[in-house]
């Protein structure tokens, strides 16, 4: 076999090959095109909700928070004064009664 007929054999074999080639990228654009018919269209995207009336909200919420906290703090401070006042009224009875008056 001359290096010309292994030549020519390669390039029917090369052209066998691309049109092998063409064929199979034909079959998966059909697959494909076929799967894009049959997909459902994509489902339309959730518009904005509440808007003004969540934020709103939002606000009155975190009114009602703080001034809660604020209460809490308040009940807080007047125990402690009150707690503070009665430890010094009872020692001053207990130095009183050590006293003996």
């Amino acid at each position: 076999m001359s290096e010309l007929e292994k030549a020519a054999r390669d390039a029917v074999d090369a052209q066998a090959n691309s049109e092998q080639l063409a064929l199979i990228a034909a079959v998966l654009q059909a697959q494909q095109l076929m799967q894009q018919q049959a997909a459902p269209p994509p489902a339309p995207a959730p518009g904005p909700s509440g808007g003004a009336a969540k934020w709103v909200g939002v606000g009155v919420g975190a009114s009602i928070f703080l001034v809660t906290v604020a209460v809490s703090a308040v009940a807080v401070a007047i125990s402690a004064v009150a707690l503070t006042i009665c430890v010094l009224v009872l020692r001053g009875m207990w130095s009183d009664y050590r006293k003996g008056k």
